[in-house]
Protein backbone atom coordinates (compact mmCIF):
# COMPACT_ATOMS: atom_id res chain seq x y z
CA UNK A 1 0.00 0.00 0.00
CA UNK A 2 1.21 3.63 -0.87
CA UNK A 3 0.03 6.62 0.82
CA UNK A 4 -2.30 7.72 -1.85
CA UNK A 5 -4.36 4.33 -1.20
CA UNK A 6 -7.59 5.33 0.54
CA UNK A 7 -8.09 4.91 4.36
CA UNK A 8 -11.69 4.63 4.30
CA UNK A 9 -13.51 1.59 2.41
CA UNK A 10 -16.95 1.99 1.91
CA UNK A 11 -18.72 -1.40 1.92
CA UNK A 12 -22.10 -2.21 -0.17
CA UNK A 13 -24.94 -4.66 0.80
CA UNK A 14 -28.43 -6.20 0.91
CA UNK A 15 -30.38 -5.43 3.50
CA UNK A 16 -31.61 -8.87 4.74
CA UNK A 17 -30.29 -10.77 7.86
CA UNK A 18 -28.47 -13.10 6.11
CA UNK A 19 -26.48 -10.61 3.45
CA UNK A 20 -25.63 -7.99 6.98
CA UNK A 21 -23.85 -11.37 8.61
CA UNK A 22 -21.98 -11.60 5.19
CA UNK A 23 -21.15 -7.93 5.65
CA UNK A 24 -20.10 -8.02 9.01
CA UNK A 25 -17.47 -11.07 8.47
CA UNK A 26 -16.23 -9.22 5.09
CA UNK A 27 -15.67 -5.94 7.84
CA UNK A 28 -14.44 -8.04 10.42
CA UNK A 29 -11.41 -9.63 7.92
CA UNK A 30 -10.54 -6.28 6.46
CA UNK A 31 -10.37 -5.04 9.99
CA UNK A 32 -8.44 -7.24 11.18
CA UNK A 33 -6.21 -7.18 8.18
CA UNK A 34 -6.36 -3.45 8.38
CA UNK A 35 -6.74 -2.15 11.67
CA UNK A 36 -6.46 1.60 10.52
CA UNK A 37 -8.56 1.27 7.79
CA UNK A 38 -12.26 3.33 8.52
CA UNK A 39 -14.92 1.28 7.09
CA UNK A 40 -18.48 2.31 6.11
CA UNK A 41 -21.43 0.21 5.55
CA UNK A 42 -24.25 1.25 2.86
CA UNK A 43 -27.09 -1.10 2.45
CA UNK A 44 -29.01 -0.93 -0.90
CA UNK A 45 -32.44 -2.59 -1.27
CA UNK A 46 -32.25 -4.70 -4.76
CA UNK A 47 -35.24 -5.10 -7.08
CA UNK A 48 -35.87 -8.85 -5.98
CA UNK A 49 -36.57 -7.52 -2.04
CA UNK A 50 -38.54 -4.88 -3.37
CA UNK A 51 -40.27 -7.50 -5.22
CA UNK A 52 -41.28 -11.07 -3.38
CA UNK A 53 -44.88 -11.06 -4.45
CA UNK A 54 -43.84 -13.10 -7.65
CA UNK A 55 -41.41 -15.49 -8.83
CA UNK A 56 -37.31 -14.62 -9.30
CA UNK A 57 -38.58 -15.87 -13.34
CA UNK A 58 -40.94 -13.35 -13.51
CA UNK A 59 -38.94 -10.51 -11.52
CA UNK A 60 -36.61 -11.03 -13.81
CA UNK A 61 -38.65 -11.22 -17.27
CA UNK A 62 -39.92 -7.65 -15.96
CA UNK A 63 -36.40 -6.15 -15.37
CA UNK A 64 -34.70 -7.36 -18.41
CA UNK A 65 -32.43 -9.76 -16.76
CA UNK A 66 -31.40 -13.22 -15.47
CA UNK A 67 -33.35 -14.70 -12.39
CA UNK A 68 -30.59 -13.51 -9.46
CA UNK A 69 -29.89 -10.47 -11.23
CA UNK A 70 -32.55 -9.11 -9.31
CA UNK A 71 -30.27 -9.21 -6.05
CA UNK A 72 -27.36 -7.59 -7.53
CA UNK A 73 -28.26 -4.75 -9.98
CA UNK A 74 -28.85 -2.07 -7.85
CA UNK A 75 -25.41 -2.71 -5.71
CA UNK A 76 -23.61 -2.82 -8.97
CA UNK A 77 -24.78 0.25 -10.20
CA UNK A 78 -23.57 1.82 -6.72
CA UNK A 79 -20.40 0.22 -7.51
CA UNK A 80 -20.43 1.97 -10.61
CA UNK A 81 -20.90 5.40 -9.43
CA UNK A 82 -18.65 5.26 -6.80
CA UNK A 83 -20.53 5.01 -3.70
CA UNK A 84 -19.20 1.88 -2.79
CA UNK A 85 -15.93 0.40 -3.03
CA UNK A 86 -16.66 -3.03 -2.59
CA UNK A 87 -19.53 -5.22 -3.29
CA UNK A 88 -20.51 -8.26 -0.71
CA UNK A 89 -22.07 -11.08 -2.74
CA UNK A 90 -23.78 -14.58 -1.93
CA UNK A 91 -21.77 -15.70 -5.02
CA UNK A 92 -23.99 -17.98 -6.56
CA UNK A 93 -26.21 -14.64 -6.85
CA UNK A 94 -23.68 -12.99 -9.30
CA UNK A 95 -23.75 -13.86 -13.60
CA UNK A 96 -21.18 -16.57 -14.55
CA UNK A 97 -19.18 -13.44 -16.51
CA UNK A 98 -19.43 -10.02 -15.26
CA UNK A 99 -19.47 -7.48 -17.55
CA UNK A 100 -16.36 -5.57 -18.10
CA UNK A 101 -16.23 -2.58 -15.54
CA UNK A 102 -16.86 -5.23 -12.64
CA UNK A 103 -14.23 -7.60 -11.03
CA UNK A 104 -14.69 -10.37 -8.54
CA UNK A 105 -11.39 -9.88 -6.80
CA UNK A 106 -11.83 -13.00 -4.16
CA UNK A 107 -13.83 -14.74 -2.08
CA UNK A 108 -13.87 -15.52 1.81
CA UNK A 109 -13.54 -19.09 3.11
CA UNK A 110 -16.15 -20.85 2.35
CA UNK A 111 -19.10 -22.79 4.24
CA UNK A 112 -20.70 -25.65 3.80
CA UNK A 113 -22.01 -25.79 0.09
CA UNK A 114 -24.77 -28.64 0.86
CA UNK A 115 -28.59 -28.08 0.05
CA UNK A 116 -30.97 -28.88 3.50
CA UNK A 117 -34.47 -30.00 3.06
CA UNK A 118 -36.37 -28.65 6.17
CA UNK A 119 -39.55 -30.54 7.08
CA UNK A 120 -42.49 -30.32 9.38
CA UNK A 121 -41.86 -34.21 10.50
CA UNK A 122 -38.43 -35.38 11.46
CA UNK A 123 -36.81 -38.32 8.56
CA UNK A 124 -35.79 -35.97 5.54
CA UNK A 125 -36.93 -36.86 1.90
CA UNK A 126 -37.74 -40.38 2.19
CA UNK A 127 -39.58 -39.71 5.10
CA UNK A 128 -41.60 -37.39 2.89
CA UNK A 129 -45.47 -38.37 1.71
CA UNK A 130 -46.53 -39.12 -1.54
CA UNK A 131 -47.54 -35.85 -3.34
CA UNK A 132 -46.01 -33.61 -0.32
CA UNK A 133 -45.84 -30.08 -0.96
CA UNK A 134 -41.99 -28.48 -1.45
CA UNK A 135 -41.24 -24.88 -1.92
CA UNK A 136 -37.96 -23.43 -3.57
CA UNK A 137 -36.87 -20.42 -5.45
CA UNK A 138 -34.08 -22.14 -7.36
CA UNK A 139 -34.71 -24.13 -10.55
CA UNK A 140 -31.81 -26.45 -9.79
CA UNK A 141 -33.42 -27.59 -6.49
CA UNK A 142 -36.79 -28.21 -8.13
CA UNK A 143 -35.38 -30.52 -10.93
CA UNK A 144 -33.22 -32.35 -8.65
CA UNK A 145 -36.16 -32.88 -6.12
CA UNK A 146 -38.48 -33.57 -9.14
CA UNK A 147 -35.87 -36.35 -10.59
CA UNK A 148 -35.17 -37.89 -7.04
CA UNK A 149 -39.11 -37.89 -6.16
CA UNK A 150 -40.74 -37.76 -9.13
CA UNK A 151 -44.46 -37.87 -6.77
CA UNK A 152 -43.53 -34.71 -4.82
CA UNK A 153 -45.56 -30.95 -5.63
CA UNK A 154 -43.01 -28.47 -6.21
CA UNK A 155 -43.73 -24.90 -5.71
CA UNK A 156 -42.58 -21.25 -5.86
CA UNK A 157 -41.44 -19.88 -2.74
CA UNK A 158 -39.84 -16.30 -1.75
CA UNK A 159 -38.91 -14.35 0.88
CA UNK A 160 -35.05 -14.13 3.18
CA UNK A 161 -34.80 -17.50 5.06
CA UNK A 162 -36.12 -16.31 8.00
CA UNK A 163 -39.34 -15.62 6.46
CA UNK A 164 -39.10 -19.15 4.36
CA UNK A 165 -38.33 -21.08 7.66
CA UNK A 166 -41.67 -19.61 9.42
CA UNK A 167 -43.94 -19.95 6.40
CA UNK A 168 -42.95 -23.40 6.73
CA UNK A 169 -43.75 -23.97 10.51
CA UNK A 170 -46.68 -21.78 10.40
CA UNK A 171 -48.81 -21.37 7.09
CA UNK A 172 -49.14 -24.65 6.67
CA UNK A 173 -48.76 -24.25 2.57
CA UNK A 174 -45.78 -26.47 2.28
CA UNK A 175 -44.33 -29.61 3.80
CA UNK A 176 -41.23 -29.24 3.34
CA UNK A 177 -38.94 -26.18 2.05
CA UNK A 178 -35.66 -26.20 0.10
CA UNK A 179 -32.74 -23.74 1.55
CA UNK A 180 -28.91 -23.67 1.59
CA UNK A 181 -26.69 -25.05 4.99
CA UNK A 182 -24.39 -22.02 4.63
CA UNK A 183 -27.31 -19.36 5.22
CA UNK A 184 -28.73 -21.44 8.01
CA UNK A 185 -25.48 -22.07 9.45
CA UNK A 186 -24.76 -18.11 9.60
CA UNK A 187 -28.08 -17.34 11.12
CA UNK A 188 -27.22 -19.59 13.75
CA UNK A 189 -30.46 -21.65 12.82
CA UNK A 190 -28.23 -24.56 13.13
CA UNK A 191 -24.72 -25.65 13.76
CA UNK A 192 -21.95 -25.55 11.50
CA UNK A 193 -20.82 -29.20 12.28
CA UNK A 194 -24.28 -31.48 12.35
CA UNK A 195 -24.58 -33.59 15.59
CA UNK A 196 -27.34 -35.47 14.25
CA UNK A 197 -27.19 -38.34 12.09
CA UNK A 198 -31.00 -37.47 10.20
CA UNK A 199 -33.01 -34.56 11.26
CA UNK A 200 -32.03 -31.30 13.46
CA UNK A 201 -34.10 -29.06 15.03
CA UNK A 202 -34.02 -25.54 14.02
CA UNK A 203 -33.18 -23.30 16.65
CA UNK A 204 -35.67 -20.35 17.43
CA UNK A 205 -38.30 -22.00 15.25
CA UNK A 206 -40.12 -25.27 17.18
CA UNK A 207 -41.82 -27.80 15.43
CA UNK A 208 -39.55 -27.87 11.78
CA UNK A 209 -36.75 -30.51 11.10
CA UNK A 210 -33.37 -29.93 8.70
CA UNK A 211 -31.91 -32.80 7.33
CA UNK A 212 -28.42 -32.35 5.54
CA UNK A 213 -28.42 -33.57 1.87
CA UNK A 214 -25.34 -35.04 1.08
CA UNK A 215 -23.45 -33.42 -2.10
CA UNK A 216 -23.15 -36.71 -3.92
CA UNK A 217 -27.09 -36.77 -3.79
CA UNK A 218 -28.12 -33.56 -4.29
CA UNK A 219 -25.20 -31.26 -6.24
CA UNK A 220 -25.74 -27.84 -4.56
CA UNK A 221 -24.93 -24.78 -6.80
CA UNK A 222 -22.11 -23.35 -8.45
CA UNK A 223 -20.00 -21.09 -5.87
CA UNK A 224 -22.94 -22.51 -3.01
CA UNK A 225 -21.79 -20.92 0.40
CA UNK A 226 -19.15 -18.69 -0.83
CA UNK A 227 -19.06 -14.39 0.21
CA UNK A 228 -18.09 -12.73 -3.42
CA UNK A 229 -16.08 -9.65 -3.21
CA UNK A 230 -16.73 -7.54 -6.45
CA UNK A 231 -15.11 -4.15 -6.89
CA UNK A 232 -14.95 -1.78 -9.99
CA UNK A 233 -12.25 -3.01 -12.90
CA UNK A 234 -8.98 -1.12 -12.72
CA UNK A 235 -9.81 -0.31 -9.07
CA UNK A 236 -6.89 -1.15 -7.84
CA UNK A 237 -6.37 -0.48 -4.04
CA UNK A 238 -10.29 -2.08 -3.26
CA UNK A 239 -8.62 -5.06 -5.24
CA UNK A 240 -5.82 -4.85 -2.66
CA UNK A 241 -8.24 -4.71 0.26
CA UNK A 242 -10.16 -7.71 -1.16
CA UNK A 243 -7.86 -10.04 -2.35
CA UNK A 244 -5.61 -9.96 1.15
CA UNK A 245 -8.69 -11.23 2.96
CA UNK A 246 -9.17 -14.17 0.13
CA UNK A 247 -9.26 -17.64 0.75
CA UNK A 248 -6.96 -19.59 -1.61
CA UNK A 249 -8.28 -22.82 -1.56
CA UNK A 250 -12.08 -21.83 -1.91
CA UNK A 251 -10.95 -19.27 -4.96
CA UNK A 252 -9.59 -22.05 -6.72
CA UNK A 253 -12.63 -24.29 -6.23
CA UNK A 254 -14.75 -21.75 -7.19
CA UNK A 255 -12.91 -20.94 -10.55
CA UNK A 256 -13.21 -24.00 -11.67
CA UNK A 257 -17.20 -24.63 -10.69
CA UNK A 258 -18.07 -21.29 -12.55
CA UNK A 259 -15.88 -21.85 -15.03
CA UNK A 260 -17.36 -24.80 -15.56
CA UNK A 261 -20.81 -22.83 -15.78
CA UNK A 262 -19.06 -20.62 -18.38
CA UNK A 263 -18.54 -23.63 -20.70
CA UNK A 264 -21.95 -24.46 -20.57
CA UNK A 265 -23.31 -21.43 -21.34
CA UNK A 266 -25.34 -21.42 -18.09
CA UNK A 267 -25.91 -19.14 -15.36
CA UNK A 268 -27.80 -18.30 -12.11
CA UNK A 269 -31.15 -20.23 -13.89
CA UNK A 270 -29.74 -22.98 -15.29
CA UNK A 271 -30.81 -26.09 -13.28
CA UNK A 272 -27.09 -27.62 -12.93
CA UNK A 273 -25.24 -28.35 -9.93
CA UNK A 274 -21.45 -28.68 -9.68
CA UNK A 275 -19.57 -30.02 -6.30
CA UNK A 276 -16.32 -29.70 -6.37
CA UNK A 277 -13.68 -30.65 -3.37
CA UNK A 278 -10.08 -29.96 -3.08
CA UNK A 279 -7.00 -31.78 -1.37
CA UNK A 280 -3.68 -29.91 -1.20
CA UNK A 281 -3.24 -29.01 -4.75
CA UNK A 282 -5.87 -31.56 -6.35
CA UNK A 283 -9.35 -30.62 -7.15
CA UNK A 284 -12.20 -32.87 -7.55
CA UNK A 285 -15.03 -31.54 -10.05
CA UNK A 286 -18.73 -33.35 -10.38
CA UNK A 287 -21.38 -31.99 -12.49
CA UNK A 288 -24.75 -32.56 -12.62
CA UNK A 289 -26.74 -31.09 -15.53
CA UNK A 290 -30.33 -31.33 -16.10
CA UNK A 291 -32.70 -30.60 -19.43
CA UNK A 292 -35.00 -27.51 -19.25
CA UNK A 293 -37.44 -30.04 -20.18
CA UNK A 294 -37.17 -33.03 -17.50
CA UNK A 295 -35.75 -36.22 -17.55
CA UNK A 296 -32.40 -38.16 -16.34
CA UNK A 297 -29.41 -35.54 -16.18
CA UNK A 298 -26.05 -35.30 -17.97
CA UNK A 299 -23.45 -35.79 -15.43
CA UNK A 300 -19.30 -35.65 -14.65
CA UNK A 301 -16.14 -35.75 -12.95
CA UNK A 302 -12.83 -34.83 -13.07
CA UNK A 303 -9.39 -34.27 -11.52
CA UNK A 304 -7.08 -31.47 -11.52
CA UNK A 305 -4.76 -29.04 -10.70
CA UNK A 306 -5.97 -26.50 -13.03
CA UNK A 307 -9.43 -24.83 -12.26
CA UNK A 308 -9.72 -23.54 -15.80
CA UNK A 309 -8.13 -26.76 -17.58
CA UNK A 310 -10.39 -28.67 -14.77
CA UNK A 311 -13.58 -27.21 -15.81
CA UNK A 312 -13.22 -28.29 -19.46
CA UNK A 313 -12.30 -31.78 -18.60
CA UNK A 314 -15.52 -31.77 -16.75
CA UNK A 315 -17.59 -30.38 -19.53
CA UNK A 316 -16.10 -33.33 -22.27
CA UNK A 317 -16.84 -35.82 -19.61
CA UNK A 318 -20.34 -35.12 -19.72
CA UNK A 319 -22.38 -38.25 -20.47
Amino acid sequence: MTEETPTKLIVGTRGSELALVQATATEAALAAAFPHLVIERKVIKTTGDRRTDVSLADVAKAEGTFDKGVFIKEIEEALDAGEIDIAVHSLKDLPTTLQSRYSLAATLERAPVRDVLVTLAPGGLDALPEGARVGTSSVRRAKQIEWLRPDLKVSDLRGNVPTRLRKLAEDGTYDAILLAEAGLVRLGFIPEISNEETSEPVTGIPGIHVTRLPESDFFPAAGQGAIALEVRAGDVPSQVYAQSIGHRDTWLRITAEREFLRLLDGGCHTPVGVYSSISGDEITLKARVFPDQGGTPKSGEARGTDPLTLALELFNSLS
